[in-house]
């Protein structure tokens, strides 16, 4: 938070009002709104960038504003430098979470009251911790597994919250205002346009003509996206098939990634679920189960392995039941299992399974059982204490000839006779069972689990990690080299037979196939999601041939880093049909079933398009409730076909055919865009589809151009969380620390892809610097007649001059390659930094006008898409300058002078060193003492010795490490060569060599390191300009920052020079002068 001082809040405050004033010089100029030229656009011309619309159930937060940064950035860079630049802004409504949200309200109207008195519950401390998936079986754990407290998702966004009125509450709206939003569209009405006020605050410079909400309420949208539909159908991209999905029973319909409160991206894991068939007669409590065929259902990742059975595990304490598949069949497993199954057809009653016994694992311990595929007749079922209840089935298949966990389970049984009386284990179910051989390991033979257990001598199922890791290896290895060696597909690769014994097993009624999430999901409704086999309508990503094409596409595309480019490669490669429908929620209605709504990570891929048409049919009104321009049952998909595909011309629309060309001529103009930012979690579902969208609907030239993505935003180094307070609205943020502070700490957040870090100290020392800039131009200004009026021509003039064109240069090019970080600071702290510099060169003769007038007007531009109020207002109301900063140009520059820039840095880099050895000189060279003699006889004297050019030994090496040095690689020939090359040289002839090459071999490697950290200019055998003339001209200054009344710059290799050292002559012998190291010598 701001520092609470008069002098903080003053300076915010002040931000705030210039904020304020400029929001309405830019809303008078228009300045924001984008018009197509009559020509098409040349390469860099326009530039149309745009954002994924935000979804509307609560504020923005700077989460939202950080990707948004990136674009609104970008924009403001292009605007400036002169391209014509469209950054529309929309809000994205369709979705269960919306209506899930106010049928909570309604539900706690109807429980507790409006307003709702809630009961105080106490919330639980934690839940188990969660486990890594087994590559076997599915559902075995460590034991003794930790527990620690965990928050979900859910519990996450809402802190201690249990209530959506309470959530309501959180964002300051009375119980009176709560009760509105019972209405799921009163949401769509109140947020979208608080969301305006607060970009708008921000800055943001969007043509807000162009905004939309999504969903039937708004009749243009819902037309475009039924065209949309209507299209990918046509085109045989949406099909409606049978097929499994995440499904949210409380909802009633498929749970996408957006409806999900945790458990985004996971997926249906598939099960073969092996039939055991429970022997007769029952124990007691299984008696209402005669006359019925009986099944212990066990989950399996690896049917082949069936043959090698000797056991079935449960856990003893687990919870279990007896459920009825149909009328004769009923499996043994867990609820959450059978619940899974009653949604997929396998449930006599579908979707609510029938429990005809409940029982524990200790009720099935002894159960005499029979196989598919077992050599065994007869294996029995056994305890197991780590045995997962919320994973598979509860029951798990034993094969200890290939699985670790299983051979020491089943050996510390036989092992231990007091474990098996504990849990009633009888000795004839376990002692005769001996290792069966079924597969040959490349590496560990036909018995690889007992063969590893003994190499890495593991004694006891509870040694966890050394069975995960040899878990780990034979599974790997037998699946991918492993040969069967037994039944009818011995002497097959595993990996080969694995899928031909899966279809035996399901062909022969032994086995069925099971499908779960491979992790928990919970829906925003509060329910944990199943998987379903559904009948609906599915968009068919990853078709083979429209992958190729995506694939095309892509390859085409600038994505800013090989990161983004891998993720996009990795979910083309894996991302197939997606289930487009809906029954529950908001949106629009899928035009030829209309029971079913278009899902909301699918009314939201080709929008972009939307965005150059919306202001001619919405006329500004973001709910499109203005039908004067064209109403919304004259947008036929012959109007939308002309409009984005090339289709002929509509011959019965009854819209103008003037407003027809001129929407069409408006979407070739901004088409295709040329950026959309984005978080990195959106590539595997939305940025994926617009992908396959765009090539599917839009013809080649009109793809997109490039997608920038980004992490996620941390505060202060912390994860944002509104369950610690760790979390700012942009609302809050600008508050508390104004617009330009905010951008500019989200500027120096980071740009890569790893989480950004937005720090309130960089805020409140951006505060500190707009403001004190302002004073600081304020006082130059006032003070115009102090300054030097002359051209520029002294060498700290020219110094200066060249820093501005270097920031002008180098800010071009990190603007441009979405580098604002670093654009902040060659276009900010590196100019604040040389203008400093520039202050204390100048001494008397004073700064130049001229200059100062240049950095002032650089300086402003290049901060300007950052923090562009204060750069508004300082162009306006202090540099007196016409029109907008943000539509200024880019500032012209000459090309750097590096040269110049190296020998400022040589000059620099001179005085601290030298200042430094004068202080030790003063105050002695122990720590803590200060020789008082010496601060009253100062140095007012100084010598500074140049060598110019490396001679001697040290010549011979450069020469030497130039010819071994390999310019295409950048690595050097190895030091044996170099040495013999040495030896070679004249000095190697030397007669003392030997002394010579202790001197020589640092001084290669020192080199050797240089060229890694500088470049291979490091082995020139001078500095690219003279030394001598730069510390001369700048005498003066070095004298001052010295407090030197006398200086003289001499030549090493001159020995009248020399002898100028006198007494300290010594001085240049142990320290003497390189090039680039020059050697002062201080006197009274």
């Amino acid at each position: 938070m701001a520092e609470e001082t008069g002098k903080s809040f003053a300076r915010r405050d002040r931000l705030l009002a210039i904020e304020s004033q400029v929001r309405n010089w830019w809303l008078e100029g228009d300045v924001f709104r984008a018009e197509p030229k009559d020509q098409l656009p040349k390469d860099g011309e326009k530039f149309f960038g745009n954002f994924p619309f935000p979804y509307m159930n609560g504020y923005l937060h700077l989460g939202h504003a950080f990707t948004l940064s990136k674009l609104e950035f970008a924009a403001s860079f292009h605007r400036l430098r002169g391209a014509n630049v469209l950054l529309p802004f929309a809000f994205h409504c369709t979705g269960m979470p919306i209506k899930a949200s106010a049928d909570k309200l309604a539900r706690e109207i109807e429980m507790f009251g409006n307003p709702p008195v809630f009961p105080v519950v106490k919330e639980e401390s934690g839940e188990p911790e969660e486990k890594p998936e087994s590559e076997g079986q599915g559902n075995q754990a460590p034991q003794g597994g930790k527990f620690k407290g965990k928050k979900s998702k859910a519990v996450a966004k809402t802190g201690s919250v249990k209530y959506q009125w309470e959530i309501m509450r959180s964002y300051g709206l009375s119980d009176e205002e709560i009760a509105k939003f019972t209405n799921p569209y009163h949401w769509l009405t109140f947020f979208p346009p608080l969301a305006v006020e607060d970009l708008k605050a921000f800055g943001l410079g969007c043509d807000w003509r162009r905004s939309f909400i999504t969903t039937d309420m708004n009749p243009y949208y819902d037309s475009f996206v039924r065209w949309q539909v209507r299209k990918l159908k046509e085109l045989g991209k949406i099909v409606k098939d049978l097929r499994y999905a995440i499904y949210s029973p409380l909802d009633g319909q498929p749970c996408a990634d957006h409806d999900r409160a945790s458990g985004e991206g996971v997926i249906p894991q598939e099960y073969t679920l092996i039939k055991m068939e429970v022997v007769s007669p029952f124990p007691p409590k299984m008696s209402a189960l005669e006359g019925k065929k009986v099944y212990l259902a066990a989950a399996t990742l690896r049917p082949e392995t069936m043959y090698g059975q000797t056991n079935c595990w449960v856990l003893p304490d687990g919870k279990y039941g007896a459920f009825e598949i149909n009328d004769t069949d009923v499996f043994i497993l867990t609820k959450r299992a059978a619940l899974n199954l009653a949604y997929q057809n396998l449930s006599r009653v579908p979707e609510k399974p029938t429990c005809l016994v409940e029982l524990t694992g200790q009720d099935l311990i002894g159960l005499p059982l029979k196989s598919p595929l077992a050599f065994n007749e007869v294996i029995y079922t056994l305890p197991m204490l780590s045995v997962l209840t919320d994973k598979g089935t509860g029951i798990v298949t034993s094969v200890p000839s290939d699985s670790p966990d299983d051979y020491m389970a089943l050996h510390d049984l036989k092992a231990k006779p007091a474990f098996r009386a504990k849990y009633g284990v009888k000795d004839e179910w376990v002692l005769p069972f001996e290792i069966i051989p079924i597969i040959h390991h490349p590496d560990f033979g036909d018995k690889s689990a007992e063969r590893i257990c003994i190499e890495k001598k593991i004694k006891s199922q509870n040694e966890r990690e050394k069975l995960d890791e040899a878990k780990k290896i034979i599974y790997k290895g037998g699946f991918y080299e492993g040969t069967l060696i037994v039944g009818e597909f011995s002497g097959m690769k595993v990996q080969e037979a694995k899928s031909m014994i899966r279809s035996k097993l399901l062909e022969s009624e032994q086995a069925v196939v099971y499908s779960e999430p491979e992790k928990k999901v919970m829906s925003r409704s509060g329910d944990e999601c199943v998987v379903a086999l559904t009948d609906q309508w599915y968009i068919t990503y990853g078709e083979q041939e429209w992958r190729k094409v995506a694939e095309e596409c892509l390859a085409g595309m600038n994505l800013f880093s090989d990161e983004t480019r891998h993720g996009f490669e990795h979910t083309l490669s894996w991302l197939n049909q997606w289930a487009c429908s809906r029954n529950f929620g908001l949106g629009t209605r899928i035009p030829w079933d209309e029971q079913f709504l278009v899902e909301s990570l699918s009314d939201s891929t080709l929008y972009m398009a939307y965005y150059t048409v919306a202001h001619m049919l919405q006329l500004g009104d973001m709910y499109g409730r203005d039908r004067s321009s064209v109403k919304p049952e004259q947008l036929t998909d012959e109007v939308w076909d002309f409009i984005f595909v090339d289709g002929p011309y509509p011959k019965s629309s009854g819209i103008p055919s003037a407003l027809l060309n001129k929407m069409k001529k408006e979407f070739e103009y901004w088409y295709p865009f040329d950026v959309r930012v984005s978080g990195k979690d959106l590539i595997q579902n939305h940025l994926t589809f617009c992908i396959y969208n765009h090539t599917a609907l839009v013809p080649r030239h009109h793809w997109p151009k490039g997608f920038r993505c980004n992490g996620h935003l941390m505060l202060n180094s912390e994860k944002m969380s509104k369950s610690t307070g760790n979390f700012r609205t942009l609302r809050e943020a600008i508050e508390e620390f104004s617009a330009d502070a905010t951008r500019f700490s989200l500027a120096d957040a980071g740009d890569g892809m790893d989480d950004a870090n937005f720090v309130f100290e960089t805020a409140n020392a951006a505060i500190l610097r707009l403001t004190k800039e302002i004073s600081w131009m304020e006082e130059v200004l006032a003070a115009e007649s102090t300054l030097r009026n002359t051209p520029p021509s002294t060498y700290a003039d020219r110094v200066f001059a060249n820093e501005m064109n270097i920031a002008v240069k180098m800010s071009e090019k990190h603007y441009s390659e979405f580098m604002f970080r670093e654009a902040l600071k060659t276009g900010f702290y590196d100019l604040q930094a040389a203008r400093d510099e520039y202050r204390l060169s100048c001494g008397a003769s004073g700064m130049n006008r001229n200059l100062l007038w240049r950095f002032m007007d650089v300086q402003t531009r290049l901060l300007a898409p950052i923090c562009p109020h204060y750069a508004e207002y300082v162009w306006k109301e202090l540099l007196k300058k016409d029109g907008y900063v943000v539509k200024a140009g880019w500032p012209l520059a000459d090309s750097p002078d590096l040269t110049l820039k190296k020998a400022n840095t040589y000059l620099q880099d001179t005085i601290v060193s030298m200042r430094k050895l004068l202080q030790k000189q003063v105050s002695g060279s122990k720590k803590g003492k200060v020789n008082t003699q010496n601060i009253q006889n100062k140095p007012t004297t100084g010598l500074i010795f140049v060598n110019e050019q490396y001679d001697g030994w040290k010549k011979e090496c450069l020469n030497i490490l130039q010819k071994k040095f390999d310019a295409s690689s950048c690595t050097f020939a190895p030091d044996q060569e170099i040495l013999a090359e040495l030896q070679k040289s004249d000095i190697g002839q030397a007669s003392n060599f030997k002394q010579i090459q202790k001197l020589c071999m640092p001084f290669l490697r020192f080199k050797k390191d240089e060229v890694k950290a500088v470049g291979v200019h490091a082995l020139d055998l001078k500095l690219p300009f003279g030394e001598i003339d730069v510390l001369i001209e700048n005498s003066e200054l070095i004298k001052r920052q010295l407090g030197l009344e006398h200086l003289e710059i001499l030549s090493a290799t001159d020995p009248n020079a020399v002898a100028r050292a006198g007494g300290h002559a010594s001085v240049l012998n142990s320290t003497p002068p390189s090039p680039g190291n020059p050697t002062a010598i201080f006197s009274s």
